[in-house]
């Protein structure tokens, strides 16, 4: 990694404090420096291109293609960070650390990891709650959403639903065949209409941080040339075991997942060790056929 950017002065720290907290959301200006976007993207390349690992259902590249076009077969992959060790620092990114220590509390870890890529016409995801699918007992799950690119609302930035995580309520959810979407699951059913939905366009190197319970999606991206990358990390407190992939059989009140990454403070069950459960996937979308 580059040298770290100057420290946010502590107005603006307080300001994206009270931001999240109120709306369930805010923006952390330059949390990679233009020289980190470059060196994501270029590990991007070598990553799509299988130079790292193997990646679950990748789909096939030939060697003389571009990169371009070998990124344009991907919509996602998730757990980057277990191919490549740029990612994996970025999951513990001081700038970023130093926001989230203020927000989860002093003690944060970190269990996935996604590297979006939506080149021009791929799909975007329904509104969704991410705690939905990873399910903390405190309540203390936080997305960085780090934008590669500059995301705006023709490339097919993030949207969200200000507020809609105060309730701490995880709304009803169905399946989709909408063709702006991937194969996710749609939240549905909640107090709040598309109208009330606001873009977040930031650029390359902002950081959008928001609460696991925040209603939030994406759109595709219409541009006619060029990609919405981004790379995402979830954290949550360590302070709570994490209920989440349980193995059958295994009551959810004693599972605690443990292929995490520590990134501030202290580990309370670091004496049940970590494991190594996940490797790198393709996300399922509609051209690839959904798993369903």
């Amino acid at each position: 990694m580059t040298p770290m950017p100057p420290a946010t002065p502590a107005a603006d720290v307080e300001a994206l404090i009270e931001q999240v907290r109120l709306g369930g959301y805010g923006v952390l200006p330059d949390a990679l420096s233009p020289e980190e976007v470059a060196g994501v993207n270029a590990e991007a390349i070598r990553i799509c291109r299988g130079e790292l690992g193997e990646i679950g259902h990748a789909p096939a590249a030939g060697r003389d293609d571009s990169d371009a076009d070998v990124l344009r077969r991907y919509l996602c992959v998730h757990h980057p960070h277990k191919l490549s060790g740029l990612v994996r620092r970025s999951v513990a990114h001081p700038r970023i650390v130093d926001t989230l220590v203020r927000v989860v509390g002093p003690n944060v870890k970190s269990m996935q990891s996604m590297l979006f890529i939506k080149s021009e016409g791929r799909p975007g995801q329904p509104w969704h709650q991410d705690e939905f699918f990873i399910p903390t007992r405190d309540r203390s799950l936080f997305a960085v959403w780090i934008a590669l690119d500059d995301a705006t609302v023709e490339n097919g930035c993030l949207w969200v639903l200000p507020g809609s995580h105060r309730r701490g309520v995880l709304y009803p959810d169905r399946e989709q065949d909408d063709a702006r979407f991937d194969c996710s699951i749609e939240a549905y059913d909640f107090p709040y209409r598309d109208e009330d939905a606001i873009p977040v366009e930031v650029p390359a190197g902002s950081a959008v941080v928001f609460n696991g319970y925040l209603l939030h999606r994406s759109l595709p991206n219409t541009g006619r040339h060029g990609f919405r990358r981004a790379l995402v990390h979830h954290y949550m407190s360590a302070e709570s075991p994490l209920c989440w992939r349980v193995p059958p059989g295994t009551a959810p009140a004693r599972w605690d997942y443990r292929d995490i990454v520590l990134v501030a403070g202290e580990d309370p069950y670091a004496y049940k060790g970590t494991a190594d459960l996940t490797r790198a996937y393709v996300r399922p979308d509609k051209d690839g056929g959904c798993d369903r």
